[in-house]
């Protein structure tokens, strides 16, 4: 190797591994798979290095990574995928010359005369090709190699080829690096959901006590008969329960929301059954008066999660009842392949299109004139129980007006 590869080679060398530690090229600890190849992405890997050599006609073909001090194949045709220092490697030489090489007898070639995979101390290479493998950023990964123990003259169509698998090779590492990418930030995104909602759930836990004891007392202060009617004592003390009643409830809705995605114990439920124990927690009853009727079917679910997922969407349809009808709520579910779709449907305000993806966000409250009161968690938290059960929310219209809340529960093995 001269001086001028050698000089080509070290001016990046310091942050090098670092680039390929982050493209996800260098194995993990304790394995020889980079973190990038999966499986699938491994085969097509190796079905490019297979068809590189084969239209080319030569019987070797590598795809080589280059460190600051090793050449690791990451796939190969021919020969075992392996890996040697740095200084030994031919394709280091002239990876960075931003063009293809072909050597057709490297024994004559000064760059890779003295090689030891040119002399017999590794292998006998004569014919050599390589194609840089350079990223949309820049970024020279290595390079894939064509090579043969015998002297060859590969034509010109058969180089262009070779370039063009090259840039599929990039492609495909290139696809592999943004999928690693997303899944490390969705991972990064579940792990900081999961601190948030047991924060989330921690605190509100904490707060109700207290809070409960305040509202304790408010009650015993508003009962006793040194405070009368009109007194502004009892104004204040009105004051304060309304607020901490309503904070009570905020809690409370924090506390489904973080609980949401935990642990599921799924069994075969009554929709029924459970949706009268959640209009029961409203104080309201099934049919009669309240406007709400429920058809039977067995659901598939946690049934504590499932009483939530009700509870909120009757709440919802509750405080978002139109002044010019009588709420009706209807409850249903229909089988699909699937798995049970529970239907949720009223005649109040609707949602309109646009507000549908916002509505299920935390905290977001459309805050329309007349609205009832809301934390702004409640589709939130059935959206949440719908994803912990592999199934998903949909909003959409009722028809006469309203909105209707459908969720996926997936049919159980």
């Amino acid at each position: 190797m001269n001086g001028t590869a050698v000089q080509m080679l070290t001016g990046d060398d310091a942050v090098r591994d670092s680039d390929l530690q982050e493209y996800g090229l260098l194995p993990k600890s304790g394995t020889k798979v980079p973190a990038l190849l999966d499986g699938r992405a491994q085969t097509s890997l190796d079905n490019l290095v297979r068809l590189a050599a084969s239209l080319c006609g030569v019987p070797y073909s590598v795809v080589n990574i280059i460190t600051a001090d090793q050449q690791l194949q990451i796939a190969a045709s021919g020969v075992n995928a392996g890996i040697c220092s740095r200084e030994d490697s031919m394709c280091a030489a002239v990876f960075l010359s931003g063009s293809t090489t072909v050597v057709q007898d490297a024994s004559t070639d000064p760059r890779f005369a003295g090689n030891p995979f040119v002399t017999g101390e590794i292998a006998e290479v004569r014919f050599y090709a390589s194609v840089p493998l350079e990223t949309s950023e820049g970024l020279v990964l290595g390079s894939l190699c064509i090579f043969s123990d015998q002297m060859h003259a590969p034509s010109v169509e058969q180089i262009d080829l070779l370039e063009v698998l090259a840039r599929q090779v990039v492609e495909l590492l290139e696809l592999q690096h943004r999928t690693l990418q997303l899944n490390n930030a969705l991972e990064e995104l579940q792990r900081s959901n999961t601190m948030l909602a047991e924060f989330a759930g921690r605190v509100s836990h904490d707060l109700r006590t207290p809070l409960t004891t305040i509202l304790g007392y408010v009650e015993l202060a508003e009962d006793d008969p040194d405070i009368p009617a009109g007194h502004p004592a009892a104004e204040y003390l009105d004051y304060i329960g309304s607020g901490g009643r309503r904070m009570l409830g905020t809690l409370e809705d924090v506390l489904n929301y973080s609980r949401a995605n935990g642990a599921l114990n799924r069994e075969r439920v009554s929709l029924l059954a459970v949706a009268a124990e959640a209009a029961q927690d409203l104080g309201l009853d099934l049919g009669g008066a309240s406007g709400i009727t429920c058809e039977d079917a067995e659901m598939f679910a946690d049934r504590a999660q499932l009483r939530t997922l009700v509870q909120n969407l009757l709440a919802n349809s509750l405080n978002y009842s139109s002044s010019s009808r009588e709420l009706q709520v209807l409850i249903s579910a229909t089988r699909k392949a699937r798995g049970v779709i529970l239907h949720v449907a009223d005649n109040g305000k609707g949602i309109s299109p646009e507000d549908r993806e916002r509505a299920v966000e935390p905290l977001v409250r459309l805050r329309r004139p007349g609205d009832g009161a809301g934390t702004g968690l409640g589709l939130a938290t059935c959206e949440r129980i719908a994803q912990a059960h592999g199934g998903d929310l949909v909003i959409s219209g009722t028809p006469g007006g309203g909105a209707t809340v459908s969720v996926l529960f997936p049919t159980g093995n």
